[in-house]
């Protein structure tokens, strides 16, 4: 009798996208949907609740929406599942949680007011030489 090893054969998980693989997707979906201004925001030693935040633009609560749902589908397909979506019903900012990014969606009316460009960059740049 001659004995066969058994191999037993198990799929490895993918491991996890890095942020890069992340913002990659995102960006994709911003182009695809013509997102306007969309910015990055490196946040890593500035908070704990992510790495990066984009920052992009919609002409209407109709178009935030799509660019919403475009960075969700985006996502799904790099194996990272949204940890939350908010702001859908009214679409003027949608904020996509993808863990190590977060993607803000806003009407710029609600962008301008909010400013998180100036919120996440303030003592980034060095101090004006005054005279």
């Amino acid at each position: 009798m001659s004995s066969q090893a058994h191999v037993i054969k198990t799929k490895m998980p993918n491991p996890a996208p890095s942020p890069q693989d992340i913002l990659k997707q995102v960006h994709a979906a911003l182009e695809e949907m013509k997102a306007k201004d969309s910015i990055e925001i490196d946040v890593r030693g500035k908070t704990s609740i992510a790495d990066y935040l984009v920052v992009a633009s919609g002409t209407s609560t109709r178009h935030v929406k799509s660019i919403a749902d475009e960075v969700v589908q985006f996502a799904k397909k790099c194996g990272v599942m949204p940890l939350g979506v908010e702001g859908e019903r009214e679409a003027e900012w949608v904020l996509v949680d993808l863990g190590d990014v977060i993607v803000h969606v806003m009407l710029p009316r609600v962008r301008e007011f909010y400013a998180l460009e100036r919120l996440w960059t303030v003592g980034d740049q060095p101090p004006d030489d005054e005279p």
